[in-house]
């Protein structure tokens, strides 16, 4: 009769990216085992098999690396990279996610860019795809209202794919600007969960709209996030940056890399280089070196840049 073993195994979510507790990783864990039951509740994993070592796959899930283990692509949220190893002892929790992960700043940038957003009325915030622009302001939206220091968040961003001209497209204003405001949906559901996000939309704590939706409003005791500042005329963005009302914070995020406008249209430099200096206003540059959304992110952004350099 064969003889069942289980063991069961801690594990530091932290470090997914090399023994993660992703799809790929239960199917490895699997085949090691010839896996007869298995069951994974928060840091924990029971596994068992039979007649085989289950410590010896226990050592290999432990590990930082295997020689004998499949490698793959790292595919892994904000959350599950990394930090420099500078900032490692130093680096602050931000924010305990719904499903309990606590957020920390991966880079010194992104550290100063947290602080910058806690302490600075308005933040204008540069850098490439991937470095956290949009998730740590909604990051610290989400903490400015839960504890009560703002009454409500505003997120909006420029509809340019759809030309401002949202008249012209079918359904409410919702079903308008969704397909346009998802990376910050995402955001929100990661920070606060689905169910409490909608909740606080009903409640009108949580306001999500189009640009053109903010002129003639004055945001009183708001958290207000700008995103895709890049493909924003500066009139638009002077017309947003005077909805400052009292008790408030913005936070202006964009890449020059990526814009959506006519050439020279854009005015997120210019209102940069207008803006720097001025007490209140904090201007935070991510580089590539900044960028925790996938390792490759970063390869390509170096590319893109060789090539635009040399043209």
């Amino acid at each position: 009769m064969a003889r069942q073993l289980f063991e069961r195994i801690s594990y530091d979510y932290r470090h997914r990216p090399r023994h993660g507790i992703e799809e790929f990783d239960i199917k490895y864990i699997y085949s090691m085992l010839q896996k007869k039951e298995q069951s994974n509740q928060g840091e924990q994993m029971t596994m068992g098999t039979e007649n085989q070592d289950v410590s010896h796959t226990s050592q290999s899930v432990s590990a930082p690396s295997g020689a004998d283990r499949p490698t793959r692509h790292e595919q892994t949220d904000h959350d599950a990279v990394e930090a420099d190893d500078a900032l490692e002892s130093t680096r602050q929790k931000v924010f305990v996610t719904a499903r309990g992960k606590p957020i920390y700043p991966r880079t010194h940038r992104q550290a100063a860019y947290l602080d910058s957003v806690q302490s600075n009325p308005v933040t204008l915030c540069l850098g490439p795809a991937g470095t956290g622009k949009t998730f740590l302001a909604i990051v610290m939206a989400c903490r400015k209202l839960m504890n009560g220091e703002v009454d409500r968040i505003i997120l909006t961003r420029p509809a340019v794919e759809a030309g401002e001209s949202l008249g012209f497209l079918p359904g409410d204003l919702n079903q308008k600007v969704d397909p346009y405001l998802r990376p910050v949906y995402d955001a929100l559901y990661e920070c606060l969960g689905m169910e409490k996000v909608h909740s606080l939309i009903a409640a009108r704590k949580i306001e999500i709209a189009p640009l053109a939706y903010m002129r003639g409003r004055t945001l009183n005791q708001a958290m207000v996030i700008l995103d895709e500042a890049q493909n924003c005329t500066l009139a638009q963005l002077k017309m947003f940056l005077t909805r400052l009302g009292r008790n408030s914070y913005m936070c202006l995020g964009g890449d020059e890399s990526q814009v959506d406008l006519n050439p020279g249209k854009s005015g997120l430099l210019k209102a940069v280089r207008i803006l720097e200096g001025v007490p209140g206003i904090a201007v935070i540059r991510f580089g590539k070196e900044d960028i925790v959304r996938n390792a490759i992110v970063e390869r390509i952004v170096a590319a893109f840049e060789k090539e635009e350099s040399e043209a």
